[in-house]
């Protein structure tokens, strides 16, 4: 038996299921879980070697948001003491980026009220901005997790913001 998560919006939800259902009474596909991010408002962290996004969304839409870009020097094929340099370089413009999305995050995200969270992007890169000691409120939320985001515009904060109001059904085959 496979399974797969389908993702639908939460005004659809209802029907979907009821379609579904209809459309599957003894099989071969069953729904074996449902899960939901109840929360609202919510916070927003994407991060990526090179992007940033962070928004405060109520609803289906956000409220307040920042997007940027920070370069990251990507790994090189070069060895030795070159391979080495280029390491701490791409190191110390990693920690600069982190140093960034969290200003701007303490900026928007706290005191917003934030009942749930969204990270994306980079796994890393996102717990490390979260590390951050003035994010403490953020880490004790229930999140919704999207590292399978592309770099992080205001269009992909916009699918993350979709992505994570969606219902997230569980379908077995």
């Amino acid at each position: 038996m496979s399974t797969r998560v389908v993702e639908v919006a939460p005004e659809r939800y209802d029907r979907w299921r009821a379609r579904f259902d209809e459309n599957n009474p003894d099989g071969p596909q069953r729904v074996v879980g449902v899960s939901r991010l109840e929360a609202d408002p919510l916070a927003l962290l994407l991060v990526r070697r090179g992007g940033y996004a962070v928004g405060v969304a109520s609803g289906p839409r956000l409220t307040a948001h920042k997007v940027g870009t920070r370069y990251v020097q990507s790994r090189t094929a070069a060895g030795g003491w070159s391979q080495q340099r280029f390491a701490r370089r791409r190191g110390n413009q990693a920690d600069e980026l982190v140093g960034l999305v969290a200003g701007h995050a303490v900026r928007l995200l706290t005191g917003a009220g934030a009942r749930g969270l969204v990270l994306g992007g980079d796994r890393a890169l996102a717990e490390s901005v979260l590390d951050d000691p003035r994010l403490a409120t953020l880490r004790a939320l229930p999140r919704r997790e999207l590292y399978d985001l592309r770099d992080p515009r205001l269009a992909v904060l916009e699918t993350a913001l979709e992505r994570a109001r969606a219902v997230r059904v569980t379908i077995e085959e």
